[in-house]
């Protein structure tokens, strides 16, 4: 399988950009508008850059804190000119945003970050899982399917129990389907309109973990702690960090596999690679987004530099001190299921001041005007002196809240 290669690339050698200046030299563009976007622009104003959001959405939470907001799809001629006239340099929240929009802001020369190439690479499971082998970094075993001779192989390829996952556009769980057998494959991928796919083995797990690294323009390397994540439905539900049940010699290596994996993609931002740790205890990579990431919101309560602190760093040209962990955290994510009762047809947010009375819990809501089941909402992160600490209080507000215990 081949691919048009994007153009452009961020600006490496340009001098570090300044907050506070005048017009277009102290203003930072995002390509959209979710909590993602919501989350640098609270960064970024906080070390004194205004920040215009391109986003389709006229209500979208990045839009709602940013200081400008154009109104257009992501690829709008119009409007990725109309960012360039504003801003200095650009960055994006969301992995399914043109890639082809970053590298014509690129072409023009304008500072992108991350590059258009490697947000190219993570937007499509084939290109992904090859740039895993090329860095060196293991993965499951996998087939691709695009015509009906690789679903045959596919199914001949021993690969079963295991999943099937759409090629583009899937995130959280969507674009997944499992299969057992070569009929249920047929079959599923005849159910996902017969999309370019990934096979890939299902192995068994002991845990899911992520590392968050920051690459700058001139190489440097920094990274989050390694954070303990737990999936209900595919979705992100409680991340821990430290990661409790990682030991020295695991997290060291799965901080080298996502530093090779950034140096390979001579990537510049920060970069989230999610990794399996099965039974026998080998580390496979799952899957890698060129952006900050939900397992990461703790950093903004738990460190002294977040990662959204970070993807401002890069961004800017600004050095990249390794951050440091102040306070243990457990961070749950809060989904639109909380704000409905049971048996009830209406919204209603859940009682927040029972949650708020414990000690070192933080509230993050997004500012989304809809609560939908499913819809990420917001996320509570508890910190406290020790890691068992931080447990116990983060397992009061999930009984508060009703959601499960873990």
């Amino acid at each position: 399988m081949t691919a048009a290669v994007v153009p452009g690339q961020a600006d490496r050698s340009a001098s570090p950009i300044g907050p506070g200046r005048a017009g277009r030299a102290g203003a930072l563009g995002v390509l959209g508008g979710g909590q993602l976007g919501r989350m640098f622009v609270h960064a970024a104003q906080a070390q004194g850059f205004r920040v215009s959001v391109l986003e389709p959405d006229a209500h979208s939470p990045a839009a709602a804190a940013a200081d400008t907001h154009v109104v257009a799809p992501y690829a709008d001629a119009a409007a990725l000119a109309a960012l360039q006239a504003q801003c200095a340099a650009v960055t994006t929240e969301f992995e399914n945003v043109p890639a082809q929009a970053l590298g014509q802001l690129a072409a023009q020369g304008m500072t992108v970050s991350p590059p258009a190439a490697a947000v190219q690479v993570c937007q499509h499971r084939v290109r992904e899982k090859r740039s895993f082998e090329r860095a060196g970094v293991p993965c499951a075993p996998y087939a691709v399917i695009e015509t009906d001779a690789d679903l045959a192989a596919a199914a001949a390829a021993g690969l079963f129990p295991a999943i099937l996952k759409t090629a583009t556009l899937g995130y959280d769980g969507k674009g997944q389907v499992r299969v057992d057998t070569p009929a249920q494959l047929a079959q599923a991928w005849q159910s996902l309109q017969r999309p370019v796919c990934v096979l890939e083995q299902r192995l068994p797990l002991r845990l899911e973990i992520s590392v968050i690294v920051a690459r700058g323009g001139d190489g440097s390397l920094v990274q989050l702690p390694v954070q303990q994540n737990l999936h209900h439905d595919g979705v992100l539900a409680v991340t821990q960090a430290p990661a409790p049940d990682v030991d020295a010699a695991l997290a060291q290596q799965a901080v080298a596999h996502a530093q090779a994996l950034a140096q390979a993609l001579d990537y510049v931002g920060v970069l989230c690679v999610e990794f399996f740790v099965l039974d026998d205890g080998r580390l496979v990579a799952n899957e890698m987004a060129p952006r900050p990431h939900n397992s990461g919101h703790y950093s903004i309560d738990a460190c002294d530099l977040s990662q959204f602190d970070l993807q401002l760093r890069t961004l800017v040209g600004w050095p990249l001190p390794s951050p440091r962990q102040h306070s243990p955290a457990v961070m749950l994510n809060l989904l639109g299921d909380l704000w409905f009762a049971p048996g009830a047809d209406l919204p209603h947010p859940p009682h927040w001041p029972a949650v708020l009375a414990l000690p070192g819990v933080h509230l993050h809501l997004y500012g989304k005007t809809e609560a939908r089941r499913g819809r990420k909402m917001g996320h509570l992160t508890v910190t406290a002196a020790t890691a068992a600490q931080a447990r116990a209080t983060a397992l009061q507000a999930a009984a508060l809240l009703g959601l499960p215990a873990f």
